[in-house]
């Protein structure tokens, strides 16, 4: 799924009339399976032959799988996935299927990326698309270790504890890799990852915050600390595809991307706080921020969090979500998707 936005009005209704193409026919009858499979081999590419994380992942039913137990005895299919992800639900009865012939041979999990999800509705997901495998849903941590970039976002890990693939397509080469789990192997098992997870590390309300950093779009390098200026600061947690791609299967997040994002533009020209918007790297880029700003034409600065670190700081999962720093860099208040009174928190911090 290539998530670029277009400038003109006759582009912009070219670009809609693909995405109901995207929602009614095959996804891999479109021309956004190419690019998502080369942002995940890319993503995946520094992974390959690299042990597989220390992960111990918690089931929605409650049961945990430790994943470095696994190393040494059985080959290990995550697959990452999203409820409002279209790709993600064509590619569902296959997924099931590959549980049903492989699932005694392959310890079979799907990941939700507990992005702009939640519990309630990977269980009635799970019901809909009658799913056999274990579910669990990702704090972030996961992601991070293996580089999330897209929604479904496939990582097959061999019986010797290594990451041997890393894809987005329901296709042939996925296949012959789940194929080739199945082989003998004489690599010795893979020590687990002993690096302490960037998700550990969050800001809650009345915590100072200490060591985050980000570059904008136009190069400017950004202390989240405390603003140079001795104004307070709003962070502005957001994705560049929120508004259109979930306005068929999240339409309130949708809506609540719209909302923020008019607000904020009204607040900027007040000029007593300091704003910047910080998208998630899932299904996003430099490009992808650019075409943002062309058709938004929003004032925000705007910042790249390619491996969501400064979401996971805050532990946000959903979007919109804004952070307000006081002027000594301390966290103020942090407000989601359905909190309306942005306004008057940011009055509430000058």
């Amino acid at each position: 799924m290539r998530f670029s936005i277009f400038s003109t009005r006759a582009t912009q209704l070219v670009a809609l009339v693909v995405l109901a193409s995207i929602c009614h026919f095959s996804y891999a009858d479109s021309s956004y399976d190419a690019e998502g499979q080369r942002r995940a081999q890319s993503a995946g590419a520094l992974l390959l032959g690299k042990p597989g994380p220390a992960a111990v992942l918690k089931t929605i039913d409650g049961q945990e799988i430790d994943l470095s137990t696994l190393y040494g005895k059985k080959p290990i299919y995550l697959k990452f996935w999203a409820t409002w992800c279209v790709p993600c639900r064509q590619q569902m009865p296959a997924f099931e299927k590959t549980q049903q012939t492989l699932g005694d041979k392959i310890q079979v999990i799907a990941v939700n990326t507990g992005f702009s999800d939640d519990k309630e509705s990977v269980i009635a997901y799970r019901k809909e698309h009658g799913l056999s495998m274990p579910i669990a849903i990702d704090d972030g941590s996961l992601a991070a270790d293996l580089n999330l970039r897209v929604t479904p976002q496939h990582v097959l890990i061999n019986r010797s504890g290594h990451i041997s693939y890393v894809g987005h397509l329901d296709d042939q080469q996925l296949h012959d890799a789940l194929q080739k789990l199945l082989l003998p192997e004489t690599e010795t098992a893979a020590p687990p990852r002993d690096e302490k997870s960037a998700a550990e590390a969050r800001f809650a309300v009345g915590d100072q915050v200490a060591g985050l950093k980000a570059t904008t779009m136009d190069g400017a390098n950004v202390d989240l600390a405390a603003a140079a200026t001795g104004k307070p600061r709003a962070l502005v947690f957001f994705a560049p595809w929120c508004e259109w791609y979930l306005e068929e299967s999240r339409p309130q997040t949708s809506k609540a991307c719209v909302r923020v994002r008019k607000e904020v533009d009204h607040l900027l020209t007040q000029g007593d706080v300091e704003w910047l918007g910080i998208s998630s790297g899932l299904w996003a880029t430099q490009d992808d921020l650019q075409d943002y700003l062309n058709t938004s034409k929003t004032k925000l600065p705007l910042a790249l969090d390619a491996n969501d670190e400064l979401f996971r700081a805050f532990g946000i999962r959903e979007i919109p979500s804004v952070v307000l720093l006081d002027a000594n860099g301390r966290v103020n208040k942090i407000l989601g998707p359905q909190d309306a009174q942005l306004s008057s928190a940011v009055q509430a911090l000058r």
